[in-house]
């Protein structure tokens, strides 16, 4: 088992990536934008373009009448209808670390968009109307959390303020959610009563809630743990191959030794999972190879070790036929190349899935022609069970048997995230009809 260095921990521990989710007006961007406010990473012209367009709303709020929820809402249209509809990315920093956000839609017509703001994300925030508890959308929501395995989940309790900050209320829609953690198989989830309106919990601890001992939200970013620090160590290394690296045509008469430049071969890509270093034995497939690592090389600078998601040139001791679309791990780790899954789909186009459909299927850098053979059925999201159904319609998650026209060692989804991921394409117009992820 591979371990990592006190300086590359370091380094993975400076990003977080989050996704928010939620039912349509539980506060999703209004917690956003007040993470972001109180914060301090608004700038001072986006301050004053929200307060001004706040005011043309009539917007009576805290913080001088600000809408927070335009912080986030960047698109003409979501501004106007009120509504998040794209998936907002958001970046900034606090004294203890970096963040991506992804500000998903609530809508139900808009779940792919959660999909896709939460397949890379290293914690969901989903957000509870305190009035409403837990509704379909919400185990909808966390059903997809669960089947990603995203690592670290909160739950928002919003609007508490608006129950009068009652912990009857928060310990009731607490227990529920504690059900609904246990009938997903989610290991847990961290709840938080939060008011997005009025900061409370947000990021700094509420006097409103004296009930509550627990961190707020920011302090909880902070301080979870990212996928590569909890899956780096423990995971096999995996290198999809993008490019292959072969300098052509005439030296640069700069180039001290030019022969060396010549003979440089490399693998590029960015790494799926795991650590890799100098001296380690790799196997490639296709072809099964075994060989060494003789050189990994960063941005034009050679290291001894890389970690995911780092992007690498991986020079090999040995040449063999390697081309986009291979894979490179570590020797003995790569599991038998398949040309049948089952899979569990996240239906995101508005034409059906069905038997005998042809598609194509992309997995890492690889894409391969393929067929669905079976649709077996598709997932309640009362029940949580699988029904029997002959289709998949958008939005629906469903689980299907997939067989490609050449085989692949794609790996199951609970042993290795990013190695038992994929995305199904339609081979006419290149439109992504569903993510997926392998189950066996």
């Amino acid at each position: 088992m591979s371990t990592l260095t006190p300086e590359t921990l370091v380094q993975s521990r400076s990003l977080l990536r989050f996704a928010t989710a939620g039912s349509v007006d539980d506060g999703k961007s209004t917690l956003v934008g007040r993470l972001l406010h109180d914060s301090k990473n608004v700038l001072v012209d986006q301050l004053e373009a929200v307060t001004r367009a706040s005011a043309d709303r009539g917007f009576g709020g805290l913080n001088g009448g600000l809408d927070l929820a335009l912080l986030t809402d960047g698109l003409r249209a979501e501004r106007e209808q009120g509504i998040t509809i794209d998936v907002a990315y958001r970046y900034f920093t606090t004294g203890e670390r970096s963040f991506i956000l992804a500000d998903c839609p609530g809508h139900v017509q808009y779940t792919r968009n959660m999909v896709t703001g939460s397949a890379t994300a290293d914690a969901v925030v989903v957000l509870i109307d305190a009035r409403k508890g837990i509704l379909e959308q919400t185990s909808r929501h966390l059903s997809v959390v669960a089947l990603l395995r995203v690592p670290n989940v909160i739950v928002a309790i919003n609007k508490i303020d608006l129950v009068d900050y009652s912990e009857e209320v928060y310990r009731a829609i607490e227990a529920d959610l504690a059900q609904l953690v246990t009938d997903l198989g989610l290991e847990h989830a961290h709840a938080i009563p939060v008011s997005a309106l009025e900061g409370d919990n947000v990021v700094d601890p509420s006097e409103k809630t004296p009930w509550y001992d627990g961190p707020t939200l920011l302090h909880l970013l902070e301080t979870i743990p990212s996928i590569d620090e909890i899956e780096n160590d423990f995971e096999p290394f995996r290198l999809p191959v993008q490019l292959v690296i072969r300098p052509q045509g005439a030296i640069d008469p700069r180039i001290e030794n030019p022969a060396s430049f010549v003979d440089y071969r490399a693998y590029a890509g960015e790494v799926g999972s795991g650590v890799v270093r100098v001296g380690d034995e790799v196997e490639v497939f296709p072809g099964n190879y075994r060989t060494r690592v003789a050189g990994i090389d960063i941005a034009g600078r050679s290291v001894e070790s890389a970690f995911a998601p780092q992007s690498i040139n991986l020079r090999l001791e040995d040449e063999f036929d390697i081309a986009r679309g291979s894979v490179i791990g570590h020797a003995g780790t790569l599991p038998e190349a398949r040309n049948q899954i089952e899979g569990e789909l996240f239906w995101l186009d508005r034409r059906s899935a069905s038997a005998g459909m042809r598609v194509l299927v992309k997995w890492g850098t690889a894409t391969v022609q393929a067929i669905v053979q079976q649709v077996v059925g598709r997932r309640n999201l009362d029940t949580l069970e699988i029904d029997e159904a002959q289709t998949l319609q958008v939005n629906d998650i469903g689980h299907a048997i997939i067989k490609f026209a050449q085989p692949l060692p794609v790996e199951s989804y609970r042993i290795n995230r990013r190695g038992g991921a994929f995305l199904i394409i339609d081979p006419h117009d290149g439109a992504t009809l569903a993510a997926g992820i392998s189950t066996n």
